[in-house]
């Protein structure tokens, strides 16, 4: 026997009654569930469990489906932050209050996602959705760039061009942008003997470890931190380490940190 619960689950949490029927819940199944407490009636046709995020209940009752970078958050993909308003695709030219509406004919595929956030969002934004979805293996570059061949997608094709499929994080990411729009050289995930990876190289000559907090509160996260920098130390590679709060908020600080610091690399050779 189908279970409700399990059926909705895969619609994370908010399904349609065409959706449950698709599955094979039947009448009898879904009005017992409601019965229980197990599943709400959220609108017309639309039903949740009872820890469904609110969001998308809020979506799927319009009725509409998640896009752009709303669905790429729900996906698990790399956001720089949350958006003002939801995005949502829609069937028809009908816009909603307080949702920001992608014309859509189907629910947004994985690749409808990225090409709507590329399309849609600022540079950077744009990227590291991008970018998260290469590096998850959920696209690739030859779709891309069969979804990017018209003539108003320039700007598209070249942010797909700068993405590094061996890329580790968002910071690592954001970090890469603002140094090449800088014009510097920037070389990805450089191997140091004894090391590891070094996450980027400017210019050849200065290392770039990005440290996100959220990554690094366990002991021993923390103590393989301290082991990488004194190993590029007693190399002789300097290398600065950087945060997400400073390259989201104050990328040109970490700009100039950075040029302050291979000018004076470039006095003391």
């Amino acid at each position: 026997m189908v279970n409700v619960i399990e059926v909705i689950a895969r619609y994370d949490g908010v399904a349609r009654a065409k959706h449950l029927a698709a599955a094979g819940v039947s009448d009898f199944q879904l009005k017992s569930a409601l019965a229980r407490g197990d599943v709400a009636r959220v609108a017309r046709g639309v039903y949740a469990l009872p820890d469904a995020d609110a969001g998308l209940v809020a979506i799927r009752s319009l009725p509409a489906e998640p896009a752009c970078v709303t669905a790429a958050q729900i996906r698990g993909l790399w956001v720089l932050q949350p958006p003002p308003l939801p995005h949502v695709a829609v069937p028809h030219s009908r816009h909603y209050p307080g949702f920001v509406c992608h014309r859509s004919a189907a629910p947004p595929t994985l690749l409808d996602t990225v090409v709507q956030s590329l399309r849609c969002l600022p540079e950077l934004d744009a990227l590291v959705i991008a970018e998260s979805a290469v590096v998850a293996r959920g696209v690739t570059f030859s779709e891309l760039r069969h979804r990017l061949a018209g003539r108003n997608d320039a700007r598209e094709r070249r942010l797909v061009q700068s993405i590094v499929p061996q890329s580790q994080s968002i910071i690592e990411c954001m970090a890469r942008y603002w140094l090449r729009r800088a014009g510097f050289h920037v070389e990805s995930q450089v191997n140091i003997p004894g090391m590891g990876h070094l996450d980027l190289m400017v210019d050849g000559r200065l290392g770039i470890e990005t440290d996100g907090a959220k990554y690094h509160m366990d002991r021993t996260s923390f103590e393989e931190d301290r082991r990488r920098w004194n190993v590029t130390t007693r190399l002789g590679v300097p290398t600065l380490v950087v945060s997400y709060g400073l390259l989201l908020n104050r990328p040109d600080e970490f700009i100039a940190m950075v040029r302050e610091t291979l000018n004076t690399l470039s006095a003391a050779a």
